[in-house]
């Protein structure tokens, strides 16, 4: 844990950024990771992004994000559901995203699971939500995956959702706000949960 040059202390991720980008990885985490996220693209949106994420590090997805967003048409579930052949192969051309047809693919069936849905994915995602808790003394405090975790992919996994491990469903509810993993010197004030 370091102060930047603003005098702010973060999480100590937020700082592993080469110069270039640490602009960039500092106003995702001050203004977005860790804020209670709801609504049903925005949810999708990060639920496709963390899938996409697995095995890379975030600051290439955060790079592409837009790019990610183009590609995807704003992550309207409707129309990624519709999504054929045709797109999947605009999409393994695309440069401006990451190809890899298992996420793409992934990211489609998991428009059509949500589209099943019968209810709201904000209230099936948040179900998971464990109680509030302190903020983790040290990066070493923070969990990969939780049994909270654990049973939202199962719970997503039985709805037709893939690349929803319990590791990728806990980057998806520390990057959600659905618990608050920044650790307890950081600036970043708390944020109850909405």
């Amino acid at each position: 844990m370091s102060a930047a040059e603003d005098g702010r202390t973060r999480c100590g991720w937020a700082e592993l950024a080469s110069a270039a980008d640490a602009q960039l990885y500092r106003d995702y985490h001050d203004q977005e990771w860790g804020r209670p996220l709801r609504g049903t693209v925005p949810l999708f949106e990060r639920i496709s992004l963390e899938a996409f994420q697995s095995g890379l590090s975030w600051l290439t997805i955060l790079k592409k994000r837009e790019n990610f967003r183009a590609a995807f048409d704003g992550f309207d579930v409707e129309t990624v559901a519709g999504y054929g052949e045709v797109d999947v192969a605009r999409l393994m051309a695309d440069a401006g995203i990451v190809r890899n047809r298992a996420k793409i693919d992934a990211t489609i069936a998991n428009a059509r699971a949500i589209a099943e849905l019968d209810g709201d994915l904000s209230e099936l995602l948040w179900s998971f939500a464990p109680a509030p808790r302190p903020r983790p003394a040290s990066l070493a405090e923070v969990a990969a995956k939780t049994t909270e975790s654990a049973a939202m992919a199962k719970e997503l996994k039985r709805r037709g959702f893939r690349f929803v491990g319990p590791t990728t469903a806990y980057a998806l509810m520390q990057a959600t706000g659905m618990v608050d993993d920044h650790v307890v010197t950081c600036w970043v004030p708390t944020v109850e949960a909405v």
